[in-house]
């Protein structure tokens, strides 16, 4: 459930989306080509001669450089993460807007948020019960986004529907980040547990893609 519950879609720095870098390196103007499930950069446009072998490479969220050609390797593995962190912080935002608004929910800004060295966004989504019998009909569900793409989440009491309705956008988002979520439940859930004379669940739940 993702009622009364943090989420939080850890990011692993040296892992990267493809769909970002694709964007990352046509903003550094790198070439590169795809094959199978490889990404490869083949050329920086900095002179540099590779006889045909790439200079960067993606392997399952892995990258990688030619360490045999290339003697900034690590440097440029810098470089590109400087440029792809920022479009991965969009491409973070992007994905949770898109995936609740699927569901029904809409978009709400916060407009008192300053970036810090640490968090790059902060914002709601917002869900509207059909439910009789509740005493209100609008509920948040907080998210903050880390500098370097990770998502994190926060939420109170959510009405069954609304509920139900956040639980499947986690779990598409899930599959858009393909990485673990980590659920921590509040002490409120217990407590909404016992009231609703519900079966409980353990505190810590890790799911994996």
């Amino acid at each position: 459930m993702s009622r009364y519950e943090s989420s939080r879609f850890v990011k692993d720095p040296k892992i990267m989306n493809k769909e970002v870098l694709r964007k990352a390196c046509d903003k550094l103007g790198w070439k590169y080509v795809e094959r199978g499930e490889d990404f490869l950069v083949t050329h920086l446009n900095r002179g540099e001669e590779l006889y045909g072998e790439y200079a960067l490479k993606l392997h399952e969220g892995q990258v990688t450089y030619n360490s045999y050609y290339l003697r900034n390797g690590g440097e440029l593995v810098s470089e590109l993460q400087s440029v792809f962190f920022p479009l991965n912080v969009e491409y973070a935002r992007d994905s949770v807007i898109s995936s609740f608004k699927a569901n029904g929910f809409t978009y709400k800004k916060n407009y008192s948020f300053k970036p810090t060295d640490e968090i790059a966004d902060m914002f709601s989504m917002v869900g509207f019960t059909q439910l009789p019998g509740e005493e209100e009909q609008r509920y948040e569900i907080g998210f903050k986004i880390l500098k370097d793409g990770t998502v994190i989440t926060d939420s109170n009491y959510l009405p069954d529907d609304v509920n139900d309705k956040a639980h499947k956008s986690m779990d598409h988002l899930q599959e858009l980040f393909g990485r673990e979520r980590i659920m921590t439940k509040k002490p409120e859930y217990d407590a909404f547990i016992r009231e609703h004379g519900l079966k409980s669940s353990v505190d810590h739940i890790s799911n994996k893609r």
